[in-house]
């Protein structure tokens, strides 16, 4: 009896594996792409908290701000702000390769979809960073 329930085991957490190992190595590829689509070199994309730094570096804002990450811990209130900020940064994303805000809700929702999208789309270019200033969610009202 144990048997049969330790080869389900075995393969459920080997196919489990399996697939986790492949989308890993699609998003290594898409961020590559997408990074090289906005001028940064492609193997910034596969280091850690570097690449979330660059990415804002993309959209326009200043390194510093991969510390709202640590909105998160603030009881009741900071996983709001922090949600807002995810969303507007995809929406800021999106319009730095000249998308629309629909799109960047997608980014959101889909990422490593929306973000094959842009990368591999021959018709989606780098327009500049989107943001000028301190964080703004103008996009969001």
């Amino acid at each position: 009896m144990y048997g049969a329930l330790f080869a389900f085991l075995l393969w459920f957490l080997s196919t489990f594996f399996i697939i986790g190992i492949a989308l890993m190595i699609f998003s290594i590829i898409v961020y590559w792409k997408l990074f090289e689509k906005a001028g940064k070199e492609g193997w910034k994309s596969i280091i850690p908290i570097y690449n979330t730094i660059v990415l804002l570096d993309i959209i326009g804002y200043k390194w510093y701000y991969i510390f709202v990450s640590l909105l998160g811990i603030i009881p009741i209130i900071g996983p709001i702000l922090l949600l807002l900020f995810m969303i507007s940064y995809n929406i800021k994303l999106a319009k730095a390769f000249g998308q629309s805000t629909i799109f960047g809700i997608g980014l959101w929702l889909l990422s490593p979809v929306f973000a094959a999208i842009i990368a591999f789309s021959k018709d989606i270019n780098y327009v500049g960073k989107t943001v000028d200033k301190d964080i703004d969610f103008n996009d969001l009202f």
